[in-house]
């Protein structure tokens, strides 16, 4: 392959013929990353993207499309992925590895470029740091837990779509007097919860980070009632737990791939609330709505900077590495960073901010 001197002193490679795969849940951005990956490949180093099917299914059973500039037009604004998303990796085949080897082999393919969270990441690691595959990352998750990276793309759509739902939901508790107990999604982390919290003026925040006393939430929201407040906002994170000892919760169903499956602490927030003031309370759960449809403009802009500057990080040799935002310039940080890592909320915000507000 004809290679070039970069401002790194690391060979550029002058065309490349690269796949690329997103793994892992849905996200808002997908299709912008994917977008703006195939443009500048194409329009200005003459690529060729070859895109994987189902994620790391594709890879396996060799299912592929073509990508190009004509194919991606008007995904833009479009949620979900093109490509189509699996959750799964080649390490849960005893030839996995092998096959993925063999696939960006016989398909002439330089390396491979994944968009995927904590997950597909760490996958991505394994196989460049201990399996040699030149593989290059994207960070992508609406619960914005991923280290090395300020934030991820569909975040801000998610956290917009919470903060839709709760300036909705706070006049229908208003007309009722209720209290509604709002769960958003968030399993390891209650970056969405938060930001969504402040932003939709909540009552109170249940985080994964900091375990809740349920008699203590129950208080502020009798507070708040004494003063004549009677429509209240609860907001928590799926992956909330309740401090030891406090109130007892059945231990949640595993899946196939070792996670949890979360969803429902909104349920039994609400009915401890309802039991223990005798307010009137309702859950709601918005569960996969935070992740489908449209992506903000924020979100289209940081993911079409994330697509470009992936191409430009496989034309630097930089395998192993994914692209980041950190402050307001997107840079290239070692896949080993966020592997097998989950980044808690900021608890600066959440205390000097957050709480503030609270009942």
């Amino acid at each position: 392959m004809p290679c070039v001197r970069s401002t790194t002193g690391v060979p550029r490679l002058i065309t490349v013929r690269v796949g690329v795969l997103t793994g892992g849940g849905d996200c808002p951005g997908l299709n912008a990353v994917i977008r703006a990956l195939v443009r500048k490949a194409e329009r200005v180093y003459g690529d060729e993207i070859v895109g994987f099917l189902d994620a790391w299914d594709g890879v396996l059973n060799r299912r592929t499309v073509a990508l190009n500039v004509e194919s991606m037009r008007g995904t833009l604004p479009r949620g979900g992925t093109v490509l189509g998303t699996r959750r799964g990796s080649p390490f849960d085949y005893d030839d996995g590895v092998e096959q993925v080897r063999s696939t960006l082999a016989d398909m002439g393919l330089d390396g491979l470029v994944v968009i995927g969270g904590n997950g597909s990441l760490s996958v991505a690691h394994l196989l460049h740091s201990e399996h040699d595959i030149p593989v290059l990352g994207v960070p992508k998750t609406i619960d914005n837990d991923i280290v090395g990276t300020d934030l991820t793309f569909g975040f801000n759509t998610a956290v917009q779509i919470a903060t839709d739902a709760i300036d909705r939901l706070h006049t229908t508790a208003e007309s009722h007097d209720r209290v509604l107990v709002v769960e958003v999604m968030g399993r390891h982390s209650g970056w969405i919860a938060t930001h969504a919290g402040i932003a939709g003026g909540a009552t109170v925040v249940l985080i994964p980070e900091r375990p809740f006393d349920i008699d203590a939430v129950c208080q502020r929201l009798v507070r708040r009632h004494s003063r004549g407040r009677y429509a209240s906002i609860v907001v928590v994170a799926e992956g909330a737990v309740p401090a030891e000892g406090t109130l007892d919760i059945s231990d949640p169903e595993i899946d196939r791939y070792g996670h949890a499956r979360l969803g429902g602490v909104g349920h039994l927030v609400a009915a401890e609330i309802g039991r223990r003031t005798g307010f009137e309370t309702r859950p709601v759960l918005l569960g996969h709505v935070q992740r489908g449809g449209t992506p903000t403009a924020f979100d289209r802009v940081l993911s079409t900077r994330f697509g470009v500057s992936a191409i430009d990080a496989v034309h630097d040799g930089a395998w192993g590495q994914m692209v980041a935002l950190s402050g307001a310039d997107i840079v290239t940080v070692p896949l080993a960073t966020a592997a097998g890592q989950s980044r808690p909320v900021d608890m600066d915000l959440f205390h000097g901010v957050a709480e503030i507000f609270f009942a």
